[in-house]
């Protein structure tokens, strides 16, 4: 079981500096023949080599990876196009800890990155939920999300189900063999059939999150699975992206 996924703000791109062309300025028929004017160094596109959203989209799992069953859910369906948002961070303090049971939970971090792309698998028979998420972070932005997800356990031991009025306990770990690293997080209430486990993995500039509640062991085999299928789909865009 898990909550309502929560509405994710749709971000407008922001638009990408232009590298002005320097402009010789010789005077004409000076006596002296003035020197050009030095051209302005060009300025480096932050989001250089950095994964697109329209990429991202195709290294989500297929619908052809998931159980019979489960079918995507259009309403959570988004990403980011050939474009890229502006990177922002806000106050990750006080996060909304029940938001740790719905889609984009990796937001609770406070930081946002410059494309993603995300979809959500339901099976209308058991309720069961299965969500993937790519976000992509300029520099080493990616390694402190992981980090972040720590924090976030620590100001979130527990909060209360709005659904069932119980209580729902959170713990954390780190996790090996998946990606350059991982953290997975589970959320467990005495109230609930099974429980969720959350991954979030890191690829290079990427992190790949999943939410599972498939199953009957707190959903951690499905997100597993999901986060492994994802993790290597990125792997594999990255090296095809470098290439040439």
């Amino acid at each position: 079981m898990s909550l309502p996924s929560r509405a994710v703000k749709v971000l407008a791109a922001a638009a990408l500096p232009l590298a002005l062309a320097a402009c010789s300025s010789g005077s004409s028929g000076s006596s002296g023949g003035s020197s050009p004017a030095a051209k302005p160094a060009a300025s480096k596109d932050p989001n250089a080599g950095l994964l697109t959203g329209t990429q991202l989209k195709k290294a989500l799992a297929p619908a052809s990876y998931f159980p019979s069953g489960f079918a995507a859910d259009p309403s959570l369906a988004r990403d980011t196009g050939d474009t890229f948002q502006t990177p922002a961070t806000k106050n990750a303090a006080k996060p909304h800890c029940a938001d740790l049971g719905a889609t984009s939970w990796i937001g609770l971090t406070g930081v946002e990155g410059v494309s993603f792309a995300q979809n959500s698998y339901v099976n209308k028979n058991t309720s069961a939920e299965l969500d993937q998420e790519i976000d992509v972070y300029r520099g080493t932005t990616s390694v402190d999300v992981l980090k972040d997800l720590t924090k976030v356990v620590d100001a979130c031991p527990a909060y209360t189900d709005t659904d069932t009025h119980s209580t729902v306990k959170v713990t954390g770990t780190s996790t090996a063999g998946l990606g350059d690293d991982a953290y997975t997080i589970t959320l467990t209430d005495s109230a609930w059939q099974s429980g969720t486990t959350l991954i979030a993995a890191r690829v290079g500039t990427a992190v790949v999150s999943v939410l599972s509640t498939d199953g009957s062991d707190n959903g951690a085999v499905g997100a597993k699975k999901l986060a492994e299928k994802v993790v290597a789909s990125v792997k594999s865009t990255n090296g095809t992206a470098n290439q040439g």
